[in-house]
């Protein structure tokens, strides 16, 4: 079999946003510390730091121990992924650096909720424009519109108004997307 045919195709799969449930997890520990409950709504094209009343208060929870460690899952992201390992090399990328804290919390979480995922497999950074994988999955445009390869934006209330990257919706949107992809292989 020559090179070409044998060559899988490559996926670089964000964690926040994407896999893991940013949006649900700064509501909840909004209404915990403030005891306001506020609406999704709220968070619809604006960036997260700036979503909530307390214009502070993202920021410190991502700097609060325990914050990525307890982020809830998205709906579909596990099966999905393991899905996706079948067809393609699936990377699990992440900025973490912005977080340093983060790094520990983030692995154990990997750990728990995507333990078929190897540790080879898993790459903390800071600038995303680094990754040269085929595909990359993510919702923040500081990393899809630096990306060399196909974007894949994944929706967020933040990224609502943006329409210059293909997105999806959610995993089953992807799915479609990589069984088309895998016909035409």
């Amino acid at each position: 079999m020559d090179e070409k045919a044998s060559h899988r195709l490559s996926i670089a799969v964000d964690m926040d946003g994407v896999i893991a449930d940013t949006e649900t997890h700064f509501i909840q520990y909004y209404e915990k510390e403030s005891g306001e409950r506020v609406d999704r709504k709220i968070m619809l094209g604006v960036p997260e730091s700036q979503a909530f009343p307390d214009k502070t208060a993202v920021q410190r929870y991502v700097r609060t121990p325990g914050f990525f460690r307890t982020l809830p899952l998205i709906q579909g992201s596990v099966a999905a992924v393991k899905s996706l390992m079948e067809d393609f090399d699936v990377y699990i990328v992440s900025a973490a650096m912005e977080f340093p804290l983060s790094l520990y919390e983030k692995k154990q979480w990997l750990e728990e909720h995507f333990p078929f995922i190897s540790w080879r497999n898993i790459v903390f950074c800071g600038d995303k424009s680094i990754i040269k994988t085929d595909y990359l999955i993510d919702d923040h445009l500081k990393n899809l519109d630096n990306f060399s390869g196909t974007p894949l934006m994944f929706h967020a209330a933040h990224n609502i108004l943006v329409n210059h990257h293909r997105r999806m919706n959610n995993w089953e949107e992807i799915l479609d997307f990589f069984k088309e992809l895998r016909k035409t292989k």
